[in-house]
């Protein structure tokens, strides 16, 4: 894909992206700088189309615009918490789209990202911080799972349909999200035994956001934290989880892995949480304002959106456009939240058992008495 640099059109370059104050990043594998340079790595390559590229840049952009909107919800009382994405867009948009048909996504509580590239609606998110269901998403149809909040518990999650897949002889594989954090938990480790032990089709997606809620990554680990897959048997490799080009080289590569039988392979996708870990949490209690100013430079959406200006393959026109569908998806997340009816008190009981039982049904008998107790009461 050429074109005369006589037809390229800068659209909005990245601010400040050759800074010489950035920080140097670690060893990983990285296919576009924050300049929106093309760059080539010897173990991994990737073929897009300019439409591909176009449609990358519109699903971060997207996504980001899901994700602002929904924290402003929240902070306006429509919304019980949050969890924001903000930065890690990249990591996520990245890795869903290098799942085909047949691979089941295994989220934290974060993956927004992943849930859009697997067809889940916005406000089936939505509904889910806003008290009114568990994940208003069919898992079954998405290839989605429901969101997990126990940290780690997903990877155990994963391993075992892995080893089902395995078991079917199916020629698909899962892939498990965890934080930086989750990695000192006990489920991560043994899924990851297990995972080793049967060459289970996994791969372990940790996007390293260098902090598990307030405590930075050097408190937890003394090596990086992709070299701990060696410990386990498998591959482990690190990607600039705010390159979207690269994350997606580096997942399509592991989940091909898993699916040819090479067993599982462990992702450390290095990027940084621009905003707070949920919207119960104050960042600026345990980290630098300066360093949140570095790693704007490293804007996963502006090196894309400077890469698509540069090479000519986009113009004001097709950003402008992405904008206004951004202001439209978020018109349509404000009116669905607000306008979301409450569940009635008994839907509680309704998804518990696929069948409902005696203890439950005796249960629910006496909330609804006491529901009813209320009827005609001033109180």
């Amino acid at each position: 894909m050429s074109v005369s640099s006589a037809t390229t059109e800068v659209v909005d370059p990245v601010p400040g992206a050759a800074a010489p104050h950035l920080p140097e990043q670690p060893d990983l594998v990285q296919l576009l700088t924050p300049e929106g340079e093309r760059v080539e790595h010897p173990d991994y390559s990737i073929d897009v189309s300019a439409e591909e590229l176009r449609d990358l840049y519109r699903d971060l952009v997207l996504v980001r615009r899901w994700d602002v909107e929904a924290t402003a919800l929240q902070r306006q009382g429509e919304l019980g918490i949050w969890a924001s994405l903000l930065g890690q867009e990249a990591a996520q948009i990245g890795a869903g789209r290098a799942l085909q048909d047949g691979d089941v996504a295994f989220p934290t509580y974060r993956e927004h990202g992943v849930a859009w590239t697997r067809g889940v609606d916005p406000l089936h998110v939505i509904s889910l911080f806003r008290g009114v269901d568990n994940g208003g998403w069919d898992p079954v149809a998405t290839a989605f799972n429901l969101y997990t909040v126990v940290i780690g518990a997903q990877c155990l999650h994963a391993t075992g349909y892995a080893m089902g897949l395995q078991r079917d002889g199916a020629e698909h594989a899962a892939l498990a999200f965890l934080g930086d954090g989750a990695t000192s938990q006990g489920e991560v480790n043994e899924a990851m035994i297990w995972a080793a032990s049967f060459s289970a089709p996994v791969v372990f997606f940790c996007q390293n956001n260098q902090y598990a809620i307030s405590v930075p990554l050097e408190r937890q680990t003394r090596v990086p934290l992709y070299q701990r897959a060696a410990g386990f048997g498998f591959p482990g490799v690190r990607v600039d989880g705010n390159d979207v080009l690269a994350v997606l080289a580096v997942t399509r590569a592991a989940l091909a892995a898993a699916r040819e039988g090479q067993g599982p392979t462990f992702i450390e996708a290095f990027t940084y949480r621009m905003g707070a870990h949920t919207t119960s949490d104050d960042p600026t209690r345990y980290r630098l304002a300066s360093e949140l100013e570095e790693w704007k430079l490293r804007d996963p959406i502006a090196r894309v959106k400077a890469h698509l200006s540069r090479s000519g393959v986009a113009d004001a026109a097709f950003f402008d456009s992405v904008e206004a569908e951004a202001d439209e998806l978020a018109k349509r997340i404000r009116t669905g939240t607000v306008e979301m009816p409450d569940p009635p008190g008994t839907a509680m009981f309704d998804q518990v058992y696929a069948e409902q039982t005696p203890p439950l049904a005796a249960q629910q008998a006496q909330f609804e008495a006491y529901q009813a107790s209320f009827e005609g009461s001033e109180h």
